[in-house]
């Protein structure tokens, strides 16, 4: 088990670089902002084409990563980190910017489906959601991480671009582990490599028949031992809808408005200046870390769908909390900021243990195995589709309807989301993946 646990925390290390590059713009637009003096439109532009390359990352990378495997696929999506995050910090002016923030994003994109699909496909049904939670604790300590490096870079000259290149750092660390590691053993088995399915599966999960394993994998990929054609069919279209409805409800909850916008969103409510907006985002920070700690201790404990039932009704709550710390300025007064600082660390709180996390861990736990690749691919695809629309579109939303409104709408979306978690997701606790696939096909769900 210690392999199993090594590999997952080089896999898992593909998240803090999507957390890194997803947080660090948050400090470096106020003195981007500052240097070029953007418009509301352009802001959101800027933070918004990252969004743009990672689906597109997502779209294309599905079908690399069932044919070269998932290790190759995260191992080259490494050296993008690398690259994009030089490109960031040496951009000469708002375009070449932008494409660089394209280049990362389309890493983000890759990294975001292949990472949580490797993990879940090492990981033992007892502790796969556990196992799958640590890309989303890996993305929060990624933030956490941006938001440091935003609260130490911020005193420097130009100080946009240190806050931009450190993501080399976690990107190399990310290349050098991932070399040294096995691809997934039902990876192997789809390639026909059963005598490496099995011998990755006895070094990772020591303790139980790996011959065994490798055949009911191969049950649900080969039928009277031969290869068939594969053809979409009738039962795969629940967990597509799935996949998607997940992250609809993951980024139109408005997680990305407080992570890319939260010190904009802070001086607005009261913090007078950048550096102490930075700080307190820094805190919220902090709460998206060790809150994710939880999710992980709960997630195989209590279930998936209880965990999204409280999460969503905090997390609608919250942003009514914060919608009201703007509509009443001058009825809380000094203390404004203060009130819509604690509603942002609530709405954290919520977020981090339930949507985050077990977002990632259905998605990968629904699909079926001769399309996971694909699917995962269409569903992050999705994930950042939304939250494209969501993010160019918050700023915009904000001058136009007000604070109440925009933050009034997310509530409304995660009240109604707590429906399509109670009637369409199924409860994957405790099953393995061969398991809920064969209670797709009967109709078992």
């Amino acid at each position: 088990m210690k392999m199993l646990y090594l590999v997952a925390f080089f896999v898992a290390l593909g998240g803090l670089l999507s957390g890194f590059d997803t947080g660090v713009i948050s400090g470096a637009l106020l003195y981007i902002n500052g240097e070029w003096e953007l418009s509301e439109f352009m802001q959101g532009l800027l933070v918004s084409t990252v969004l743009i390359g990672a689906a597109l990352g997502a779209v294309l990378n599905g079908r690399f990563a069932d044919i070269f495997g998932r290790k190759k696929v995260i191992f080259v999506t490494a050296l993008i980190f690398f690259i994009g995050s030089i490109l960031c910090a040496i951009a000469p002016n708002i375009q070449t910017l932008m494409i660089s923030r394209f280049i990362v994003g389309f890493a983000i994109g890759i990294i975001n489906f292949c990472a949580p699909l490797y993990l879940s496909e090492i990981s033992p049904e007892k502790i796969r959601g556990a196992l799958v939670s640590l890309f989303q604790l890996a993305i929060t300590m990624g933030i956490l991480f941006s938001y440091l490096t935003n609260a130490l870079s911020a005193q420097f000259f130009e100080s946009w671009r240190l806050m931009l290149f450190i993501g080399v750092v976690p990107a190399v660390v990310l290349a050098l582990g991932i070399y040294f590691m096995p691809d997934t053993p039902r990876w192997y088995v789809l390639k026909g490599r059963f005598d490496e399915a099995e011998n990755v599966l006895k070094r990772l999960q020591p303790e139980i028949d790996s011959k065994k394993e490798v055949e009911e994998i191969k049950s649900l990929v080969y039928k009277e031992n031969k290869k068939e054609k594969f053809k979409f069919e009738k039962w795969m279209l629940l967990p597509l809808i799935i996949c998607v409805g997940c992250m609809f409800i993951q980024q139109w909850s408005g997680i990305n408005t407080i992570i890319y916008y939260a010190p904009t969103i802070l001086k607005q409510a009261g913090f007078s200046d950048n550096l102490g907006a930075i700080y307190a985002t820094t805190g919220i920070g902090i709460v998206n870390f060790l809150m994710t700690f939880v999710a992980i201790y709960l997630t195989d404990r209590v279930g998936r769908k209880p965990l999204l039932y409280v999460g969503l009704t905090g997390v609608g709550l919250c942003l009514i909390l914060l919608a009201l710390s703007f509509s009443n300025i001058e009825f809380l007064g000094e203390y404004s900021k203060y009130f819509a600082l604690i509603s942002t660390i609530l709405y954290i709180m919520f977020f981090a243990f339930s949507l985050g996390p077990i977002m990632f861990v259905i998605s990968t736990e629904v699909s079926p195995l001769r399309i996971r690749g694909v699917m995962m691919s269409i569903a992050m695809m999705s994930n950042f589709a939304f939250n494209f629309m969501v993010s160019l579109s918050f700023l915009p939303m904000l001058k136009a309807f007000g604070e109440f409104n925009t933050f009034m709408l997310f509530a409304v979306i995660s009240f109604i989301s707590i429906i399509f978690v109670r009637f369409v997701i199924p409860e994957t606790k405790g099953k393995s993946l061969e398991e809920i696939e064969r209670n797709w096909i009967k109709g078992n769900v």
